[in-house]
C-alpha cells in the first residue's frame, strides 16, 4: 500500500461531520446518560484495575483516558470503553511474567496492531464468528473472573498459583485454615444487593450503593478488611519510560492476544449496541482504529489495555444516549471523581469490589441461551463446551482459536455431505426401443450437485470409481457450486481411472469460473483436445449416441 493510499485510509477513519451533527441532536440526554454510566463504571474500573495487578489507579486512568479517546475516534456512537474483565484475564499472566512496565508495553503494541487491522479493513470479518464460540468464551470469562475474585472475597492476600483456578484453590485452602468471615460477608452482601436490587429497581446504581455501604461499615466498625490504598489526586503525567524496543519480540505474542481480544470484544459490543437501537450502525474499521488509539494513549498515563465494555455500553443505550457525547461525558465525570474524591476512593474495601465483580459474572451468563445452544445440534454443543473449557483451563485467545477451528471442521463436514453424485436418466425422446436398450446398457450420466472441494472430493472419487459395465460416462457439471484445486485434481484422477478402464468420459455444463480452475491446473486437457467437453448436456448425449452407433470414434 502506497503512502498516499495509507494517508487516504487514515483520513477515512477519522471523525467526520456526521459525528458532530449527532452530538447536537440531544445533548441533554447524552449528558445524563454519560453521568449514569460513570456511576456504574466507577466501581468496575476500580475492581478491574485491582484484578489486573496494576492497582485501582490503573483502572481509573484507563477508564478516563481510553474511554475519552475511544469515544471520539471509535466507530460507534454508543460504545463505552475502559478496563474489562475479559482483558484482565489476559493481563494477569503478563503482569506475573513481565511486570507493570511489560503490561504498558503490551498495551502500546496492541494499539499499533489494532490500527493495522483497521487500515487492512478486517473489522467486518468478526460477523463470521460462530455463536457457540461467542457464548462459550463469554461463559468461560465469567467463571475466570469469579475465580479471580475468590482471594479478595475470602480476605486472602497471599494466594499463589500458575493458573487462575490454582490461585483460587490456594485461597480456599488458606481460608479454611484461617477463616475471615467478614470479608466473605461483605463480598456476598454487595453481590446480593446488586442482583436483587436490579430486579426491584433496575435504574438505581446498586453497585455504587453497595460499595458505599461497605466502605461506611469498614470505617465505623472495627473489622479487618483490606482497602484499596492511597490514590493520587489527579492523573499521572504522561511518560514514555515504559518503552523498551528490545522487548518487542518477547512481548509480541502477548500483544497479539490483547489486540485480538480488544478487537473481538469491541466489535461484539458494538454489534450488541446496534441491536438495541433503531437506525444506529457502527463502522467496524473505525471502531478498531479508535480502540487502537485508545490503547496507545492509556499506557502513557499508566493505564492498562482497554476495550469496549458490553455492560457499560448497554447501560449507556438504556439511559438514552444518542451520540459520542455520552461516552465522552462518562470519561470526564470519572476524571472529576479522581480529582475530587481520591482519598475517599482509597478507603474502599477490596472485598466490596470483589462482590461487584461476582455479581457482574452472574449477569454475564444467560443460562437460557447456553441451554438452547447445547440442545441445538451436537456440533454446536461441542464447540460451546470446548470453548468454555479451554477459556477456563488455558486462556481466551486459545479458546477462540480452538472453538473456531472445530466449528470450521464441523461446517466443512456438513457442506461436504451436501455434495452428491447422482445418476440421472437420459431423455428418451423419439428414439426406438432398441436404441433405448443400448443407451441404458452402455451410457450413464451423473449430475454433480453441491461443492466439489477438498472436504468432499474423496467421497466423490470413491463413488465415481465404482462405475462399471458402461462405455460412456457423462459428468454434468452445471450444478457444481464450488470447485477448488483439490476437487479439480480428484476430478482429473477419476477421469484418468475411467479412461484407463476403456470408458469414455464426457463433460458438460462447466461454468466459466470452474473452467478457469480446470484449465489452469491442466485437468481434462485430453478431453478438450478430443472434443469431449460440451456446453450443455443434450450435446453430450447426442455425441454419446453417435459413438454407440459407430459414427464417431474416440
Amino acid at each position: 500500500m502506497s503512502v498516499t493510499a495509507v494517508a487516504d485510509r487514515v483520513l477515512g477513519l477519522l471523525p467526520d461531520r456526521a459525528d458532530w451533527q449527532a452530538v447536537r441532536r440531544a445533548p441533554r440526554r447524552d449528558l445524563v446518560a454519560g453521568l449514569t454510566v460513570a456511576v456504574v463504571a466507577l466501581p468496575l474500573a476500580l475492581a478491574f484495575g485491582v484484578t489486573s495487578g496494576l492497582g485501582a489507579q490503573a483502572g481509573l486512568v484507563t477508564a478516563v483516558v481510553a474511554g475519552a479517546v475511544a469515544a471520539v475516534f471509535g466507530g460507534s456512537h454508543l460504545q463505552v470503553s475502559g478496563p474489562t474483565g475479559a482483558m484482565t484475564v489476559v493481563l494477569v499472566p503478563v503482569v506475573q511474567q513481565f511486570g507493570p512496565t511489560g503490561v504498558l508495553m503490551v498495551g502500546a503494541l496492541a494499539g499499533l496492531l489494532l490500527i493495522a487491522l483497521a487500515l487492512a479493513r478486517l473489522g467486518r470479518y468478526v460477523r463470521y464468528l460462530p455463536t457457540p464460540v461467542i457464548e462459550g468464551f463469554t461463559a468461560g470469562i465469567a467463571v475466570v473472573i469469579a475465580l479471580q475474585q475468590l482471594p479478595a472475597a475470602l480476605g486472602v492476600t497471599d494466594a499463589h498459583g500458575d493458573r487462575v483456578w490454582a490461585v483460587a484453590a490456594d485461597a480456599v485452602a488458606r481460608f479454611v485454615v484461617h477463616p475471615r468471615p467478614v470479608a466473605l460477608a461483605v463480598a456476598l452482601g454487595v453481590a446480593a444487593l446488586m442482583l436483587l436490587g436490579a430486579r426491584w429497581r433496575p435504574g438505581l446504581p446498586f453497585s455504587l450503593l453497595g460499595v458505599a455501604a461497605a466502605t461506611v461499615l469498614a470505617e465505623t466498625v472495627p473489622v479487618d478488611l483490606v482497602r484499596i490504598g492511597a490514590l493520587p489526586q489527579g492523573l499521572p503525567a504522561p511518560s514514555l519510560g515504559f518503552l523498551d524496543p528490545g522487548a518487542v519480540g518477547v512481548l509480541l505474542p502477548s500483544a497479539l492476544a490483547v489486540a485480538a481480544l480488544a478487537a473481538l470484544e469491541s466489535l461484539l459490543s458494538a454489534t450488541v449496541a446496534d441491536g438495541m437501537t433503531v437506525g444506529q450502525r457502527h463502522d467496524p474499521d473505525r471502531e478498531l482504529f479508535g480502540q487502537g488509539l485508545a490503547n496507545l494513549a492509556a499506557p502513557l498515563f499508566g493505564g492498562i489495555p482497554a476495550t469496549a465494555a458490553i455492560a457499560r455500553t448497554a447501560v449507556n443505550v438504556r439511559a438514552g444516549a444518542a451520540s459520542k457525547l455520552a461516552a465522552l461525558t462518562h470519561a470526564v465525570a470519572l476524571a472529576a471523581i479522581v480529582l475530587a474524591a481520591a482519598p475517599l476512593v482509597g478507603r474502599i474495601p477490596l472485598a466490596a469490589l470483589a462482590g461487584v465483580l461476582l455479581a457482574t459474572t452472574v449477569r454475564m451468563v444467560e443460562a437460557g441461551a447456553l441451554w438452547a445452544l447445547a440442545r441445538a445440534t451436537r456440533g454446536d454443543a461441542l464447540v460451546l463446551v470446548l470453548t468454555f473449557v479451554v477459556t477456563v483451563a488455558w486462556d481466551l485467545v486459545t479458546a477462540v482459536a480452538v472453538g473456531v477451528a472445530v466449528a470450521v471442521v464441523i461446517a466443512l463436514r456438513a457442506v461436504a455431505r451436501s455434495a452428491r453424485l447422482e445418476q440421472v436418466p437420459l431423455d428418451r425422446g423419439e428414439h426406438s426401443a432398441e436404441e433405448h436398450a443400448l443407451l441404458a446398457e452402455h451410457i450413464v450420466a451423473y449430475r454433480l450437485d453441491g461443492p466439489l472441494f477438498f472436504a468432499a472430493a474423496h467421497t466423490f472419487l470413491l463413488e465415481l470409481s465404482e462405475v462399471a459395465d458402461v462405455r460412456v460416462v457423462i459428468l454434468r457439471m452445471s450444478r457444481v457450486s464450488a470447485l477448488d484445486a483439490t476437487g479439480a485434481h480428484v476430478l482429473g484422477d477419476a477421469i484418468r481411472r475411467l479412461r484407463g478402464r476403456g470408458i469414455t468420459v464426457l463433460l458438460s455444463g462447466i461454468t466459466p469460473d470452474h473452467d478457469q480452475v480446470l484449465a489452469t491446473l491442466g485437468v481434462a486437457d485430453d478431453l478438450r483436445r478430443d472434443g469431449l467437453v460440451f456446453a450443455d448436456t443434450p450435446a453430450a448425449i447426442a455425441h454419446a449416441r453417435e459413438m454407440l452407433r459407430g459414427t464417431v470414434t474416440t
